[in-house]
């Protein structure tokens, strides 16, 4: 079923890149609007960190608004549509990295893109300011928990590929809402790590499951995007393209660090995350800490 999905997500990037691609030719004149080589520094380094989870989005939302390259309207579409492709080539990259058990993964990714098509209208009418208290609480907690696992603390725990029983219901539920969370501006990958590592699994395990899901669905987000020309072709292929070649440098920097070096990683992007929640209260959005 696993490779089911990822070949799912494998047709839906390709025609993701046909109608990408149709619509950059069309609109070619346009793109050559903004200078490109500021583009493509930023979104490098924003692909970089996304792969790491600590959020591409909220990056290039700061240098978009900064630097004015992109047009303010059209910046939540331009990140949609440039990491789309970078996203789909994480899920792919961090496929192989462990071997997650498919009875895990598989219905960690499904409750996911469920939660962002289903859970949609229920989470939408929910206090945005109150999830955020309670999730960058939430955060911050789970960060603390880790901080204490790495100094050696407490017994070190957290090696396992797989749930099962009340811990895999658990697990699949929270990505469900984590998914649901996505549509009012609330980023997965971050969250997503925290569950893992609190369930007890491989620090690992948290790139292909947030990955994976968050790569299901965002080729039909792009293409929404794209019919509404709501978007910056320049921009957007820049990201696309400098961001491919960054998420090959994150793969390899994650595949080579020790297990203890990646837990640090993973603290800070909680921390990072939780604090960006807790920034974003009273504002009636915010781009996503992590996707």
């Amino acid at each position: 079923m696993y490779d089911i999905l990822m070949a799912v997500i494998g047709v839906s990037a390709s025609v993701f890149t046909f109608v990408f691609v149709k619509d950059l030719l069309k609109r070619r004149a346009q793109a050559r609007v903004t200078p490109g080589l500021p583009l493509t520094g930023a979104s490098f380094v924003a692909a970089f960190l996304d792969t790491l989870g600590i959020g591409g989005f909220a990056t290039l939302t700061s240098v978009y608004k900064l630097t004015k390259l992109v047009d303010d309207r059209v910046i939540p579409g331009t990140l949609n549509v440039g990491f789309c492709l970078p996203v789909v080539a994480q899920a792919f990259f961090f496929k192989n990295l462990v071997d997650v058990q498919p009875g895990t993964i598989v219905p960690m990714m499904l409750a996911a893109t469920l939660g962002a098509v289903i859970g949609a209208g229920i989470v939408s009418k929910m206090p945005v300011d109150k999830i955020r208290v309670a999730l960058g609480t939430a955060l911050a907690v789970v960060a603390v928990i880790v901080l204490t696992d790495v100094l050696k603390l407490r017994p070190s725990g957290g090696s396992a590929l797989g749930l099962a029983g009340a811990s895999l219901v658990i697990a699949v539920a929270v990505n469900f809402i984590l998914g649901s969370l996505m549509t009012i501006g609330i980023g997965l990958y971050a969250p997503c790590m925290a569950l893992v590592l609190v369930m007890g699994m491989d620090p690992r395990a948290a790139f292909p499951i947030m990955m994976g899901s968050c790569a299901l669905l965002q080729p039909w987000a792009g293409i929404k995007f794209i019919k509404a020309s709501a978007y910056d072709p320049k921009a957007a292929f820049a990201l696309t393209a400098a961001g491919i070649l960054s998420v090959l440098l994150a793969v390899y920097i994650i595949k080579t660090l020790p297990t203890v070096f990646l837990k640090w990683v993973i603290v800070f992007v909680i921390l990072y995350a939780s604090i960006l929640m807790f920034r974003s209260i009273g504002k009636e959005s915010a781009a996503p800490a992590a996707r």
